[in-house]
């Protein structure tokens, strides 16, 4: 069996448990990137009945904000249910990258994740969920399986790392509340995408027609440091966004008497984020004392 096939057959086992479990249509998320523009022609492909959802990070680039509300526009008018997280606090507020880093006390980064964490891997609770994670995206993602479902008890997590995994039957059945999540692409490699996208000629983010090799929050600590530099050359005013939040951020820390912790950033939100920008180098840089959690 190919890829194709083999991608929409995970997606027709699962929406067949969803629908069995949760009486609900499985749900597709959507970054805007090329992975979930494939998982998303696959799903239309599959015959399934699916939704949709985003969520929002507030740090995206304009052109993928564009693409995203353009597809929605398109799928709402085949009478697809499509949905926008937009992330609330406990006292009914939006959550976005900029009120998120002053809560937070330190700016994202390769080891303190939170922004994927309360941005992007809260959504879609309590539903099965279909991701276009791959394996060939990351080391960190070859421990994701082909279907998974996510507990806050990690001893309750179970993981299935191919389609005839003995487990499957337990998860099928199992009474976990929790996120249950598909991986139809997972081991698609690059090439794979790219082809399917082109036979399949499938409209992707614009930013790949001008050379970007991946499409996420702009800025994001993961991707390498010339390639976060242009980005921020390219979007002056996303980079003023985050040089005001850590001005907020080192405000906060001073109110709770944190300046004098491990983390040396500086005076300003200027320094701050010559501190992030150069990873790896400045003293401190790694250095997660003081880091408070913050409850949202």
């Amino acid at each position: 069996m190919d890829v194709e096939q083999t991608a929409i057959e995970r997606l027709k086992m699962a929406s067949d448990m969803s629908l069995r479990l949760y009486k609900q249509p499985l749900v597709i998320t959507y970054s805007g990137g090329k992975d979930s523009d494939v998982l998303l022609h696959l799903a239309g492909k599959s015959g399934i009945p699916y939704e949709v959802l985003h969520s929002l990070t507030t740090a995206d680039a304009p052109e993928t904000v564009w693409h995203v509300r353009d597809t929605f526009r398109h799928l709402e008018l085949a009478g697809i249910k499509c949905t926008i997280d937009t992330h609330r606090t406990s006292d009914g507020g939006n959550v976005t990258m900029w009120n998120l880093i002053p809560r937070k006390l330190m700016p994202p980064t390769r080891l303190v994740r939170y922004c994927c964490a309360v941005l992007k891997e809260t959504s879609g609770r309590g539903r099965w969920i279909a991701t276009g994670v791959r394996w060939a995206e990351s080391q960190k993602r070859k421990s994701r399986g082909v279907m998974e479902a996510l507990h806050r008890d990690k001893s309750k997590r179970l993981t299935l790392m191919n389609d005839n995994d003995e487990s499957r039957m337990m998860m099928e059945n199992c009474q976990l509340k929790g996120t249950r999540t598909i991986n139809p692409i997972i081991d698609w490699t690059e090439s794979d995408v790219l082809d399917y996208a082109s036979s399949e000629k499938i409209c992707m983010n614009p930013l790949y027609e001008c050379g970007w090799k991946r499409v996420g929050c702009i800025g994001c600590p993961l991707a390498k440091k010339v390639t976060r530099y242009a980005e921020f050359a390219k979007y002056p005013k996303i980079k003023a966004a985050y040089i005001r939040a850590f001005d907020r951020m080192l405000d906060e820390r001073k109110r709770r008497g944190k300046m004098d912790g491990g983390m040396r950033f500086g005076e300003t939100g200027e320094d701050v984020m010559h501190w992030w920008m150069e990873d790896g180098v400045l003293p401190g840089q790694m250095v997660l004392e003081g880091m408070e959690e913050d409850t949202l």
